[in-house]
C-alpha cells in the first residue's frame, strides 16, 4: 500500500508556546488513520498544518503528499489537491439550502448564472451517496446534527475528495448516528478515500482504524498497526497520558445526606411552539453529597429541564416548584436561580459557556463579580488572585490568566467553565454533558472535581450520553424519553441494559 501523506519533523511555535515538536505521520492510501491524544495535545494543530490554515513558512518540517512536498498557503491549496478537512464546528450556513451549502464556492454555473437543475441532479446524487433522503432545497437549519454532518461529508466529495480528515465528527451525535456515520466512512474506504480521524471515544477508534497514531505534548508518542497487533483501549490510554489508568472513573464513598433540592410537578412547553410540552410532571430530588444522573436519547428533554429549572432560561409556560434546604427557591430568572444556589454547566461551552475573546481571568469571575469587587469597581489584583487560584486547583494548562479562552483547548476551555460555576459557591452544580468532545485524561480530572463536590456536600446533577459515564459516576440515575421522566434506578440496579430498556419499551 502507497504512501499518501508524510508529515516529516513539523514544529510549529506560538509565542511561549511550542504546540508541535517535530511530528512524524505517515498515511498510507486507502487507509482509516486515527490521530489520539489528550486536548491540547497537538492534533488539530497538527491539521491545521496540513490544511493550509498554518501556511508553508510558518512552521518547520515537510508535508509529502502524493510524493511530492507541498508548500500549502491555504486552505484552497490543500482543497485543490482533494485534501478536505470536516472540523467539530460544523461550517453550514444554517439558512442556506443543503444544494447552496454543497457547492458555495462552487457553483454550477454558465455566464454567471447558476444552473440550478443540474445543482440539484448533481445535490441528489452526493445525498445518495452518503445515504442521506432529504430534498436538495431543504433549509440546513431544519436538520439534526447528525444529518448535517452527512451534509459536510456530501460537500467533501463534491470537491472530489482524496484525503478526508473529520475532527471529532460523533461527539455531538447520538449512538444511532454514530453508528451510521462510522459506517459511511468504512463504505468511502472501499470507494478509495483516504481518512483521518481525530477522536477520544476509543471504541470508536478501535472499531474502523486501521492505524493509530498517539500524539503526547505536541510530539509523537507511537503509532500502532491495528492490522497486524490487537490495539487495546488501555494501550492507547496509557500512551496518550503517559500513565497506566486502570480504573476510568475514580473511587468515591457512596454517602446521601438530607434532601439538598427538590423539584415538584415540573412542566414546561417549547419558547416557540406553545401546543407542544417538552418536560412533563417531572418529580425529581438531589441530597447533600450525592451525584444524581439524567439518561436519554437525543431529544428526550434533559437540557430543556435542565435549563428550564435554571432561571426558566428555557421554554414557556413553565409551572411547578423548586425547594432548596426545604424553603422554596425562587428560580424565576438566571441571577435569582444563581443567589438561591444554583449553577448550570452548559453542554454548549463555546456559544453558551464562555465568553471567547475574553481572558480565563475575566470568565472565571463573570459568577461572583461582588466578590471581587469594591464598591462597584472590579479589584485587579483580587480577580487575578482567584483566576490563579482555579488555574492551579483545576490543572488547566496556559502560562497565564490572562490568556484568552479561545486559544485554549476543549478540555482546558471546559474547566473554565467549571471554575466560573464553582466560583460563585452553588450548593446544587447540574452538568449538562460535562465531558463531551474532551479527552480521557482531561474527563478523570473533571470526574475528580464531581467527587470533591460531593465529598464537600454539594449536590451534583449530570446528563451524559455516555451510560458507561453515568454507570461509573452517579449514586441514582433518573432515565428521561419524551419529556418525562420514565424509570428511577439506584447504582446497585442500574445498567446498559436496562436503562436502555427503560427508553425503548416506554
Amino acid at each position: 500500500m502507497n504512501t499518501l501523506l508524510e508529515m516529516r519533523d513539523i514544529t510549529k511555535i506560538f509565542p511561549g508556546v511550542k504546540a508541535l515538536d517535530t511530528v512524524n505521520l505517515a498515511v498510507r492510501e486507502g487507509e482509516i488513520h486515527a490521530i489520539c491524544g489528550e486536548n491540547g495535545a497537538g492534533k488539530s494543530t497538527l491539521m491545521k498544518v496540513l490544511s493550509g490554515v498554518y501556511p508553508a513558512g510558518s512552521f518547520d518540517g515537510d508535508i509529502v503528499y502524493d510524493g511530492e512536498v507541498a508548500q500549502f498557503q491555504g486552505i484552497s491549496d490543500s482543497e485543490s489537491k482533494g485534501i478536505i478537512i470536516i472540523h467539530q464546528e460544523l461550517a453550514l450556513v444554517p439558512l442556506m439550502s443543503i444544494a447552496e451549502n454543497l457547492f458555495m464556492g462552487n457553483e454550477n454555473a454558465s455566464n454567471g448564472v447558476v444552473q440550478w437543475q443540474k445543482t440539484f441532479k448533481e445535490t441528489e446524487r452526493l445525498l445518495a451517496k452518503v445515504g442521506l433522503n432529504e430534498a436538495p432545497g431543504t433549509l440546513v437549519d431544519s436538520l439534526g446534527v447528525g444529518k448535517q454532518q452527512l451534509v459536510e461529508i456530501a460537500k467533501a466529495l463534491s470537491k472530489e475528495v482524496r484525503l478526508l480528515i473529520l475532527d471529532e465528527p460523533t461527539a455531538a451525535l447520538s449512538e444511532a448516528d454514530s453508528q451510521a456515520l462510522l459506517d459511511l466512512i468504512l463504505e468511502l474506504k472501499t470507494q478509495g478515500v483516504t481518512s483521518i480521524i481525530i477522536s477520544h471515544k476509543l471504541n470508536e477508534v478501535r472499531r474502523v482504524a486501521d492505524t493509530v497514531t498517539v500524539i503526547r505534548d505536541g510530539a509523537t508518542v507511537s503509532t500502532l498497526d491495528a492490522r497486524t497487533e490487537d490495539i487495546s483501549e488501555d494501550h492507547i490510554v496509557r500512551d496518550m497520558v503517559g500513565r497506566d489508568m486502570a480504573h476510568r472513573y475514580p473511587d468515591r464513598k457512596r454517602r446521601a445526606g438530607d434532601v439538598l433540592m427538590e423539584v415538584k410537578d415540573w412542566n414546561v412547553w417549547h419558547p416557540e411552539h406553545a401546543e407542544r410540552q417538552v418536560v412533563q410532571d417531572i418529580n425529581l430530588t438531589v441530597r447533600a453529597g450525592e451525584v444524581v444522573g439524567i439518561a436519554g436519547l437525543m431529544g428526550a428533554g434533559r437540557t430543556e429541564l435542565a435549563m428550564s429549572i435554571f432561571g426558566q432560561s428555557y421554554g414557556h409556560n413553565i409551572s411547578g416548584s423548586v425547594e432548596i434546604d426545604g424553603k422554596p427557591a425562587n428560580v424565576s430568572n438566571v441571577s435569582r436561580a444563581i443567589n438561591a444556589g444554583l449553577a448550570y454547566v452548559t453542554e454548549d461551552r463555546k456559544s453558551l459557556g464562555l465568553i471567547l475573546d475574553e481572558t480565563i481571568q475575566r470568565n472565571i469571575t463573570l459568577t461572583n463579580l461582588p466578590k471581587v469587587s469594591s464598591n462597584g469597581v472590579i479589584a485587579e489584583a483580587k480577580e487575578s488572585q482567584v483566576a490563579e487560584k482555579y488555574r492551579e486547583a483545576m490543572n488547566i494548562r496556559t502560562p497565564s490568566v490572562f490568556q484568552k479562552v479561545t486559544n485554549l483547548s476543549g478540555g482546558n476551555q471546559q474547566k473554565v467553565v467549571l471554575s466560573k460555576w464553582l466560583f460563585a459557591e452553588p450548593k446544587v452544580l447540574i452538568l449538562d454533558e460535562p465531558t463531551r468532545g474532551i479527552d480521557v485524561g482531561a474527563k478523570f480530572e473533571i470526574y475528580n472535581i464531581i467527587n470533591e463536590l460531593s465529598a464537600d456536600d454539594k449536590g451534583v446533577i449530570m446528563i451524559s450520553s455516555e451510560l458507561s459515564e453515568l454507570l461509573g459516576m452517579c449514586d441514582r440515575i433518573y432515565v428521561m424519553n419524551e419529556g418525562a421522566f420514565v424509570g428511577e434506578l439506584t447504582a446497585d440496579e442500574a445498567s446498559q441494559e436496562r436503562i436502555m430498556s427503560l427508553i425503548v419499551t416506554n
